[in-house]
């Protein structure tokens, strides 16, 4: 009964924050439990880089910290023969790429 209440508090919580605010709460979450992303980025329809073992994307803000700028970076595994395993030799790296231009898909390893 006890946990029923509980589930039922957090849902009234979470019902009344902000859709941002929500989002926040998920990437917090996130960070604490970990993911196993990939990020693949595309020039046209040609794959040209894999990024794997990516725990989270992080969007840039302005030095103040009031202004997201237009770009995400990260750290993953850059997959440099793209045959989708962590090769030994491939090592995790930081990434960035613009909002704006960069054509990307980022995704949960179904694996």
């Amino acid at each position: 009964m006890k946990k029923m209440m509980f589930c039922a508090v957090i849902a009234l919580l979470l019902a009344g924050c902000t859709q941002e605010t929500q989002n926040k709460i998920g990437r917090a979450v996130q960070n604490w439990t970990g993911t196993d992303g990939i990020l693949e980025v595309y020039a046209g329809d040609k794959l040209v880089r894999r990024f794997m073992k990516i725990d989270k994307l992080t969007t840039a803000t302005s030095t103040n910290g009031n202004v997201e700028r237009p770009y995400r970076f990260g750290y993953g595994i850059l997959d440099s023969n793209l045959n989708s395993v962590a090769d030994p030799g491939e090592k995790k790296v930081y990434f960035e790429f613009s909002d704006y231009s960069t054509s990307y898909i980022f995704y949960e390893n179904p694996k």
